[in-house]
Order: structure tokens, then sequence, then C-alpha cells
């Protein structure tokens, strides 16, 4: 069965949300900030209703009409993930919602990787801040749908996509949509282990 994907709305956030803290239950970089099973639980869905509303505001969310999973865009040129655009998605909230050294390691997380990102890619280029698929739909070619939109408009309009990712296994996932590693290392001070990526217009 054919996967459509479709422009994210309003009434969808929420599932949206859920949607991303089952798939992101067992992402490095969430059990880094984390490490505690059951907080993690507990704090995932408000952690991803702030990412999805961030990116529902200053970029694009593609779900599909089910929602299975979720693509969540930063628009060329205006891509920065900067202190007011946390703050105005709900992250003020962080250190309370998650504790103060959750929040530090969140923090030292984010820094380390905006300067990769600065470094890897022109300012002109699609962001994929975040890809989720909700486990019992993963391998079925959702990821894949919910990411062509941006990746056809990115080709048309001969600009880069970027991205990091914390899984082995997602780095052949994206290589296979075009994406080539730029950086593979690890967050200083025992964080986790990442890949970036970019891809380069087709």
């Amino acid at each position: 069965m054919s996967v459509q994907p479709v422009r994210m709305v309003a009434s969808q956030m929420d599932e949206s949300a859920q949607v991303l803290a089952r798939a992101f239950y067992d992402d490095p970089m969430m059990m880094y900030i984390e490490p505690d099973d059951h907080r993690r639980v507990k704090m995932l869905p408000w952690f991803m209703t702030c990412g999805v509303k961030l990116a529902n505001q200053f970029g694009e969310v593609y779900t599909t009409e089910g929602i299975d999973g979720d693509a969540c865009w930063l628009m060329p040129g205006d891509n920065e993930i900067s202190e007011d655009r946390l703050l105005a998605s709900g992250f003020s909230e962080a250190s309370e919602r998650i504790g103060e050294e959750a929040f530090g390691r969140f923090g030292a997380v984010l820094g380390h990787l905006d300067v990769l990102h600065h470094e890897a890619v022109v300012p002109e280029h699609w962001y994929l801040m975040i890809l989720g698929v909700d486990p019992p739909r993963q391998g079925q070619g959702v990821g894949g749908a919910l990411i062509a939109p941006v990746l056809a408009r990115a080709d048309a309009a001969h600009l880069p996509c970027y991205l990091e990712t914390m899984k082995t296994r997602n780095v052949t996932f994206y290589r296979k949509h075009g994406f080539d590693v730029v950086v593979e290392d690890d967050i200083p001070g025992g964080g986790c282990h990442f890949w970036t990526m970019r891809r380069d217009a087709r």
C-alpha cells in the first residue's frame, strides 16, 4: 500500500508528538539526555510537542492521513534553532520538565551540532530537524514517503538538504535517499555517537 504524505495541520499536532515520542524512545540522543527509561517515557511527549510546534511555526511538517510518522523541516535561509524559537515553541519550560542535568545535556548536544551544521552547508538549504515513524510502521516505506516532497522541491530549486542522526541503521536509510556523511563523531564529554549528513541537489 502506497504512503501519501500530507502537510500536518494543527489538529494532528498532539498525536504527531505521541508518534514521535514512541519513535524516539530508543534513540541514542534521547537516551543520553535522559538515561532513565521511566523518566524518558514521561518526558518525550512534551519534548516532541515542542519540536513539532517549532517546525510547524517556522518550517513545514509532513505526516500521513493516519499519522504514521512525521518529517519536520526548517526552511532554506531560515533554519536556525535560535533561543527565541526554542522559547516560542515551549522549551522555556525545559529545565522544569526534564530537570537541570538533562537540560544541560540537551544544550550541550544542540550547541555542538549547531557548530557543525553551520560548517557543513550553505544557509540556503532544507534542514530535516526530526524524522520519526511509529515503530509498528517502520520498514514499510513511510519515512521515505515523508521526506520525498521536500527532497523533490530541493532538487527543483538546486538546494542541499542537511540532517543529523544518532542511529547506525538511519545512516543506511539516508544514504539510500542521497545523503552522504559529513562528520561522524561523539558528542564531547562522553556524549552519544552521531553522524551529520548532507544531500546535494540532483
